[in-house]
């Protein structure tokens, strides 16, 4: 019998549902599993259909990061590692370069890679009972690749705790932390989420997909030049046949009818 596929993803009304389906070894980021997920994001982008997208993963977790029985196979093969690390990275990029916002729904664990999936994606909505980790040091590997999207939510000092303790935070630390928008009970994970994608649905696609651009461009530049990004993009913006209809329907007090991508 085939293995089954590495991911799944169901559209439904404007929302591309992309589940990590590995969940008996809690969806561990295999380099088939990149694979597969970076595929699926291209199809995604190309899909106008899809407004919003949700990331979740399969079984009793979320992604417990890396798969380290298939790294400990090629424990002295740097090209292999390298090859790993670099796929994982462009599959991370490319989570903010997707035109769609992407929400991470969390459940479980999210550890290592896990935790940095969970930084990439636009929102992350958290069961009360998910925890999250750094804990490479743990086991003599530090967690250099999923601190850079993780110390861009939480800061240095949360971050740098984060990695050389190992130690677990839960998901209301991650709230206060800013590495989640919202927590709730785990019944109430998918009311959360929906809440979110009924919003962004209604949204401009065209308004969204470039703003999105814009502020992944412009927030980690300096302060001056960070101005001069967001203020070439309002402009381009204010072109768009969706910026008129969206002013003309404000102020005639109706419902905008979005035309552009």
């Amino acid at each position: 019998m085939s293995e089954a596929p590495y991911t799944t993803c169901e559209r439904l009304d404007g929302v591309a549902a992309l589940t990590l389906n590995r969940g008996g070894r809690y969806n561990p980021l295999s380099l088939g599993m990149i694979a597969a997920v970076g595929e699926e994001l291209d199809r995604i982008a190309a899909d106008p259909s899809v407004k919003v997208v949700v990331l979740s993963g399969a079984g009793k977790g979320f992604c417990a990061g890396h798969d380290l029985k298939e790294m400990r196979q090629h424990a002295g093969d740097e090209r292999w590692q390298r090859k790993l690390f670099d796929d994982c990275g462009r599959m991370m990029v490319a989570l903010t370069r997707l035109p769609q916002p992407v929400i991470a729904r969390v459940h479980g664990i999210a550890t290592a890679a896990g935790c940095q999936l969970v930084s990439m994606c636009d929102l992350a909505v958290a069961a009360e009972s998910a925890t999250f980790a750094l804990p490479g040091v743990n086991i003599g590997v530090f967690c250099s690749s999923p601190a850079v999207g993780v110390a861009r939510n939480v800061g240095r000092k949360r971050s740098m705790e984060l990695l050389l303790t190992g130690q677990p935070i839960d998901a209301a630390t991650a709230l206060a932390w800013g590495l989640v928008n919202r927590v709730v009970p785990a019944a109430g994970l998918d009311a959360a989420v929906k809440a979110f994608t009924d919003i962004l649905v209604a949204r401009s696609p065209a308004a969204v997909g470039l703003g999105k651009r814009t502020f992944y461009a412009q927030v980690d530049q300096p302060l001056a030049a960070a101005y001069d990004t967001a203020s070439a993009s309002m402009a381009c913006g204010m072109l768009l046949d969706d910026a008129a209809e969206g002013i003309d329907a404000f102020l005639g007090k109706r419902p905008a009818d979005w035309k552009g991508r």
